[in-house]
């Protein structure tokens, strides 16, 4: 190693800087979640749409759309479309399998009153906000509502 490198070092008050911003940032970070001051709530009252869907793998690599009533495949995602869902939904399941929680309890769609729409897992209670995430991530599941809609 070059003498030169090795002889310097990091300036004391950098440092200690450093140490300064990440106690506050813990700190603050402490302070919202134990006070919620700070914190974004967004309570939404009663659905507008709701939708109650279970969802399945296939042998293919596809997703099966599933009512969870009859049991009845009304649609599937084909492999190799809708990222997003999948993603979202492995998520969700990978929540489910650290809480316990088996593949029958049904996913529900909700569209609420302020124009959001919410994947949400009543097993665990995990919501997922899906307009976050753009208007094309949003469309894909706007046509899963589509295909549960009176097909339960």
């Amino acid at each position: 190693m070059n003498h030169a490198v090795a002889d310097r070092t990091v300036p004391k008050r950098a440092l200690l800087g450093a140490a300064v911003l990440v106690a506050f940032s813990i700190v603050t970070a402490g302070v919202g979640r134990l006070t919620g001051l700070g914190a974004l709530h967004s309570e939404h009252g009663m659905p507008v749409r709701s939708v109650s869907l279970r969802f399945e793998d296939r042998v293919d690599g596809g997703i099966s759309v599933i009512a969870p009533n009859s049991g009845t495949v009304i649609g599937v995602v084909p492999v190799g479309t809708d990222g997003f869902v999948r993603t979202a939904l492995r998520s969700l399941a990978f929540d489910r399998r650290r809480h316990g929680v088996g593949d029958e309890p049904a996913f529900l769609i909700n569209r609420w009153p302020d124009g959001a729409t919410t994947l949400e897992d009543p097993a665990t209670g995990r919501r997922v906000a899906l307009g976050a995430f753009g208007d094309a991530n949003l469309k894909a599941f706007t046509n899963l509502m589509a295909m549960g809609e009176g097909k339960s």
